[in-house]
């Protein structure tokens, strides 16, 4: 997996992590930070040239509200350094570059040059101890090369030192330029366009196979057909035609079985009401079905709703020992309201691979909601909602 952050970068393995470009991109990260002092101090000299107290607040609080596009824009383009998931605009995001500049400009760049100095600068004078200073006789070489190799000794802890630093406050802009909120609706989205793309490519398999290989199979069980009507009853072919025709009417169901499955054309054509009654009718547990809806809800809500039917109805067949089954459906206050109930064991587990946790992120993808009862020892409740607005 692609390390995507300084932060995520710190649990490789020591030897990987030092021999990464990670911990120069961590020192270049905060070494950046100098050109927020030197604003700082432009900004401070000029404004102490004011001499009036007050005037110098004034220009303050001005020169902090022009600072505030440039250094948002700074660091959102230098946190890519320490983390490369780029940042999606988000609304409202003008305060919380406020809160970014004022935080960067009085308190990060300043401890982000003390971090270096301490974790770096120490080391590397320790290295060139014996160069800067002067060394009298045999003893204070041996002190001065003793110091050049705990400097060399200490630079893979600097390196550690400086990605920490880095990948933390990496991650304090994070939060300030795109809370978790923004992140949670930008995963929701991709997902949503997932799943829509996913809806695209099934009706494309679904016509493909509508459209080409039953159409096949249809032309080849009718010259069968007709083959067996040209030959006498006692033709040693005519039992193996046989077989073969009834082969090939067995591939043919299958195939409207499996068109069925991609995409129910009976979803399209008249709606969740009859599609729930042609998926329980070919359930093996008896299905009471009682779904009426005054409208019929968006496509994607009847999808949705659909498949959350049909896999519960398969999980209801093949794991709960059910003697029957009732799905209700009513549409409440523009929400679609859809429960299925069987009066088996019970013990349903999402995580148990029954395809209910899939079936949870398609519902939340409509902002809708799933839930589950099923207590040992029955009844298990599937209750569905979601909006149709």
């Amino acid at each position: 997996m692609r390390t995507r952050t300084a932060l995520e970068a710190l649990a490789r393995h020591p030897l990987s992590f030092l021999r990464s470009r990670w911990p120069w991109r961590s020192l270049a990260y905060l070494l950046s930070s100098a050109g927020l002092g030197v604003a700082v101090a432009i900004a401070a000299g000029a404004i102490s040239l004011l001499g009036f107290i007050p005037l110098m607040v004034v220009a303050g609080l001005a020169a902090a509200g022009l600072l505030v596009p440039p250094v948002a824009r700074f660091e959102r383009w230098r946190l890519r350094l320490v983390d490369l998931t780029p940042i999606a605009p988000t609304p409202g995001r003008l305060w919380r570059e406020a809160g970014l500049t004022l935080v960067s400009l009085l308190v990060l760049w300043w401890i982000d040059l003390v971090v270096v100095c301490f974790t770096v600068g120490g080391p590397v004078v320790l290295i060139l101890s014996p160069a800067v200073q002067p060394v009298d006789g045999g003893w204070g070489f041996a002190a001065a090369l003793a110091a050049s190799v705990a400097g060399l000794l200490l630079l893979p802890v600097a390196a550690y030192a400086v990605t920490v630093w880095a990948g933390a406050r990496g991650a304090v802009i994070r939060a300030l330029l795109a809370p978790r909120e923004a992140d949670l609706a930008e995963v929701l989205r991709s997902r949503a366009r997932l799943v829509d793309g996913f809806e695209v490519e099934r009706r494309r398999i679904e016509r493909d196979l509508h459209d080409g290989a039953q159409q096949r199979l249809v032309a080849l069980s009718m010259r069968l057909g007709l083959a067996r009507l040209d030959l006498p009853p006692d033709a040693p072919i005519a039992e193996q035609l046989a077989q073969a025709h009834e082969e090939a009417k067995r591939a043919m169901a299958e195939l409207r079985e499996l068109i069925r499955g991609v995409h129910p054309q009976v979803l399209t054509d008249r709606g969740l009401a009859a599609a729930v009654r042609d998926v329980a009718g070919r359930s093996p547990t008896p299905v009471d079905v009682d779904v009426s809806l005054p409208r019929r809800p968006p496509e994607a809500v009847e999808v949705a709703a659909y498949y959350v039917v049909s896999e519960a109805l398969a999980n209801i067949a093949k794991h709960s020992r059910a003697s029957r089954a009732r799905v209700h459906g009513r549409l409440v206050d523009d929400v679609l309201v859809v429960e299925i109930r069987d009066d088996g064991i019970g013990g349903a587990d999402p995580l148990g691979g029954t395809g209910l946790t899939g079936l949870a992120d398609r519902v939340a993808v409509t902002d809708g909601r799933l839930s589950l009862s099923s207590p040992v020892g029955g009844p298990t409740t599937i209750r569905v909602e979601i909006p149709c607005v």
